[in-house]
């Protein structure tokens, strides 16, 4: 097993360079490996736009028809539409072909088990791994597996459509940024069925990316959004990312709206529905999620990071609704899954029920709630540098959920290592725009020295 090889297996999915790496005989490799894993009789396989991505999904079929097991191939769709066909069937599991919103030169694999649970670092990717980079396995004597095609994205979208009152939305302007990606076609059939005056931009899939990254988590790659949501003095703008299973929202003002204070909105509409209901977000959240949701009589319940994780706690808690600081959204009327359309409609939603511009329903956050966003530092000795985070900050509350987060009174803390990298990500907020920068240059010193 190469070291190179074996990097490209994540704590969350499959994803490295290709062909170099991720190539065609690997993908059928690890379809083999897949089926295995799982003793599946039939799965889903989806792929976005990118160059090596039909490729990919070809040989791995061929690999999961080798060993008996059917394939229903539901083309070129988002991420989230493959969670869909896998859960609405009932299928033994599903693989999307896709590296998100990494650069061109990438791509990648996310793998499902039945109800479209996501195999991880923790249960299934290290299994797959040792089986698609080990021996070459035995020839399979039974008959292949059936092939075939399906188009699932009208019943998908209709479920989608299904999270709202289409007869209570107001005739909102908006700015759409599909960065070329796989949100485009979908979003375009969504969106032509409500009663918006929408301007599009980039919705042609095109895994050149030739007018920007598709990873809108990166300042540079909103201007194009942010500046026509000024421009065309819009109610809100809406970008999603390469795979489109997570959106992010520009309001009125054209400023980014960050993903806690989107997970803040939502689960308080979803506390208000369902009282007592719970809601789970991710150590890095900002405190306006847990005070809004328990303002209303919701349940906050603080969890680890990455889909795999969250959608495991969240079938656990039976919890209504969960959302993560980069984007991710899930949804208990969604097996649990995340998923990038959704949220854009109820966010529409509230806005149009509230009377009130999206500005105005961030204010009380935005006047509260001082956060860094998440930074990063190259760090090689991780236990080291947590080690004095822990020792300076003792004085505090700290936990050890996910990284070492520290809470004060009037500020609090996460540091954890990239799943992926030599680096380590700090999220801070404090009830001060002074204090949080101050708090923020001070443990950075420390996690830098």
């Amino acid at each position: 097993m190469t070291s190179d090889l074996a990097s490209i297996f994540k704590a969350y999915d499959i994803r490295g360079l290709s062909p170099s790496l991720l190539n065609p005989p690997l993908a059928r490799r690890i379809g083999i490996a897949f089926v295995d894993y799982l003793k599946a009789k039939n799965i889903a396989i989806g792929r976005d736009m990118r160059d090596t991505s039909p490729a990919l999904a070809e040989a791995f079929i061929d690999g999961v028809r080798s060993c008996g097991a059917s394939v229903i191939d539901i083309g070129m769709v988002t991420t989230d539409t493959l969670y869909f066909a896998v859960a609405s069937q009932s299928l033994d599991g599903g693989a999307m072909i896709t590296a998100s919103h990494n650069p061109k030169q990438y791509n990648g694999i996310k793998l499902v088990r039945a109800g479209a649970i996501a195999l991880s670092g923790d249960a299934g990717i290290r299994e797959v791994r040792e089986g698609a980079l080990g021996p070459e396995p035995a020839p399979f004597t039974g008959t292949p597996g059936a092939l075939s095609q399906q188009d699932v994205t009208a019943a998908y979208i209709s479920h989608c459509l299904g999270f709202i009152d289409v007869k209570k939305m107001r005739p909102l302007k908006l700015v759409l940024d599909a960065g070329n990606g796989m949100g485009g076609p979908t979003a375009e059939r969504i969106f032509a069925k409500l009663p918006f005056e929408r301007t599009d931009l980039y919705f042609t899939p095109d895994g050149d990316f030739p007018n920007h990254p598709a990873d809108p988590l990166v300042e540079e790659n909103r201007r194009d959004i942010i500046a026509a949501v000024r421009e065309k003095g819009a109610d809100l703008g809406i970008a999603w990312d390469g795979d489109a299973d997570r959106c992010f929202f520009i309001d009125d003002t054209g400023e980014f709206i960050p993903g806690d204070f989107v997970t803040a909105l939502l689960g308080t509409m979803f506390a208000k529905r369902e009282p007592g209901a719970t809601i789970v977000y991710d150590v890095r959240a900002s405190r306006a999620v847990a005070d809004s949701v328990s303002e209303v009589g919701g349940k906050p319940v603080m969890h680890r990071v990455g889909h795999a994780f969250m959608k495991v706690k969240m079938r656990e808690l039976n919890a209504v609704y969960g959302g993560e600081v980069s984007a991710h959204y899930y949804f208990r009327d969604n097996w649990f899954a995340d998923n990038g359309m959704i949220p854009a409609l109820l966010l529409l939603e509230l806005v149009s029920l509230s009377g009130k511009k999206l500005s105005e329903l961030l204010a009380p956050f935005r006047a509260k709630y001082f956060i860094s966003g998440e930074i990063n530092s190259k760090v090689e000795d991780f236990p080291r540098a947590l080690r004095l985070i822990e020792e300076r900050y003792g004085d505090g509350r700290v936990t050890k959920l996910d990284g070492v987060s520290v809470d004060y009174d009037s500020w609090h803390f996460n540091v954890r290592g990239s799943n992926t990298e030599p680096l380590l990500r700090l999220n801070l907020e404090a009830y001060s725009q002074a204090e949080m920068e101050q708090r923020r240059d001070e443990v950075l010193a420390l996690i830098r020295s």
